[in-house]
């Protein structure tokens, strides 16, 4: 480190890549900007290596760009901060070394890290900041105004209100086409005939060669398939192109095969997602940029219309902001919740994907191929099946903050503990997303190639989702059976023999016992 004096020192960690930041519009030769590798980010679970790579490669290209610009960046790769405990003792020694006046950062989106610096002990003679990020659409400030701790705040209106507030598709005070939600006509199968329209997902090639030897090289335990030519956007100019490619080849059809799997088709990873997960929660992206691009598209082309566009603006205006709020006015009690009492450890084919359940493996494959499964994958795949097999949300929390690239705990938490595993007694969702086999039947042609029967409650070759889910809804009865938006499965519980409810309740019994080796 070279001994040059600067009067402030400001953290940029690795989801942070925001170049619009106001840090950034002008230079100033008293400013060292800090960008770090740190062990204790690699580690914390023990991440997919395709994460890792992509959040090191983009901490890389940023602070290139940072340079290029004319700022002063200290960059530090693992091999420079191995030798300090954590985050504290970096800041610590840095301030020391460069004799700084003043500590600034940027508020951090999870919870352990904002604790971690507010708990920051420095010298009396370095001052200590803490500013905004500048990113999200609802103000930090502004979160407690909308959501009220251990209370549920529905998300419809919560979107509604933004909608008004950003004048988002809106016409006057009311929605544009007269409605707020299109999401009964985004249901859609991929039927046969339009698995070849499906469009080649655009992937990059960034040289992450070096970064994986410097994985292996400080010994980070990682999972899933390490790509030396990463495919994820770790630029700015990446993640804008990524975007345009999704309006340009993806939004016309979004919407309607937003819920629908398929394993089928070269893209089946990809389909008509964005993907641009990524790239927002690093933070390359602006919501709001996001959100202008896609509406610019939809006004100029006749191929897009208000139920594709909507679909896509209530994900990033809607659902996004909710979710960042439901974490922060609920937390640290929210990562102990775990209102089922589940306490099954993970079955073993979550690291492998190796289970004769065509569904699951389809999911947990993919995912350990690229960092990235689709949101039904995630809710109506591996989550339903940890939701009606009991699984401890400690370890599903663990697992998908562990395996997807666009996993932060702000982002993933309140959607595995809370929207699949209705682990915070319905916080987010106002009901379990609990599913037989017939709704991954429903929508995806996996059960067509699958080692046991959709169509089977019970018996060696029946679906276990189907014996599981019934076992899911008899267990917690007491619990579920007032709610409105599930009375009719109940009924149609109890309209079953005795006989025929004892049979799938027996087979669930042993499913359970057994969940390793399905």
């Amino acid at each position: 480190m070279k001994s040059t004096h600067y009067k402030t020192l400001r953290l940029v960690l690795g989801d942070q890549l925001n170049a619009s930041h106001s840090w950034f519009k002008q230079t100033d030769d008293s400013v060292l900007y800090l960008v770090a590798e740190l062990n204790q980010e690699a580690t914390y679970v023990r991440h997919h290596v395709q994460k890792v790579s992509a959040f090191f490669a983009a901490m890389a290209a940023f602070s290139h760009a940072l340079e290029q610009a004319g700022h002063h960046v200290c960059y530090l790769t693992l091999d420079d901060t191995q030798r300090y405990q954590d985050l504290p003792a970096l800041i610590s020694a840095l301030c020391e070394h460069y004799q700084v006046n003043t500590f600034a950062y940027q508020r951090p989106d999870e919870y352990r890290l904002s604790q971690q610096l507010i708990a920051l002990n420095l010298p009396d003679k370095v001052a200590i900041q803490c500013v905004d990020t500048e990113h999200f659409l609802l103000p930090y400030e502004h979160i407690a105004t909308q959501f009220t701790a251990n209370k549920h705040r529905k998300m419809e209106y919560f979107y509604r209100d933004m909608r008004r507030q950003f004048g988002v598709l809106m016409d006057g005070d009311a929605p544009e086409g007269g409605r707020w939600n299109y999401d009964q006509d985004n249901r859609n199968k991929l039927k046969k005939s339009d698995l070849a329209a499906i469009p080649s997902p655009l992937v990059f090639s960034n040289d992450v060669r070096d970064i994986l030897a410097r994985i292996k090289r400080h010994d980070v335990a990682t999972i899933g398939e390490p790509a030396p030519d990463l495919l994820w956007p770790v630029t700015r100019s990446q993640a804008k192109a990524l975007l345009d490619h999704f309006c340009r080849h993806c939004l016309p059809l979004f919407g309607q095969f937003q819920d629908a799997m398929t394993g089928r088709s070269d893209h089946q990873w990809s389909l008509y997602h964005s993907r641009l997960s990524f790239a927002l929660n690093a933070k390359l992206l602006h919501p709001m940029q996001v959100i202008t691009v896609a509406i610019e598209y939809f006004r100029h082309s006749d191929a897009i219309n208000l139920a594709q566009i909507e679909g896509f603006v209530r994900q990033i205006l809607g659902w996004r902001e909710y979710i960042r709020g439901v974490y922060w006015a609920n937390m640290p009690a929210y990562a102990e919740k775990n209102v089922l009492e589940a306490n099954r450890p993970l079955p073993r084919y979550f690291w492998d994907g190796q289970t004769k359940m065509r569904c699951v493996s389809q999911a947990v494959t993919q995912s350990l191929q690229t960092a990235y499964a689709h949101h039904i994958q995630r809710l109506m795949v591996t989550g339903n099946f940890c939701l009606l097999a009991g699984i401890n949300p400690d370890a599903v929390d663990d697992w998908y903050l562990s395996i997807y690239i666009d996993a932060i705990e702000w982002v993933e938490m309140p959607n595995t503990r809370g929207m699949t595993q209705f682990a915070d007694n319905g916080l987010v969702g106002t009901k379990p997303y609990a599913a037989s086999g017939a709704y991954i039947n429903r929508m995806s042609d996996y059960c067509g190639d699958c080692h046991y029967s959709v169509k089977e409650k019970v018996g060696d070759n029946a679906c276990p989702l189907n014996a599981l889910y019934w076992h899911f809804m008899q267990r917690h009865r007491d619990r579920f059976s007032q709610n409105p938006r599930m009375a009719m499965p109940y009924r149609n519980w109890d309209k079953m023999d005795a006989a025929q409810r004892e049979a799938m309740i027996e087979r669930a019994d042993y499913l359970l016992a057994h969940l390793d080796n399905l």
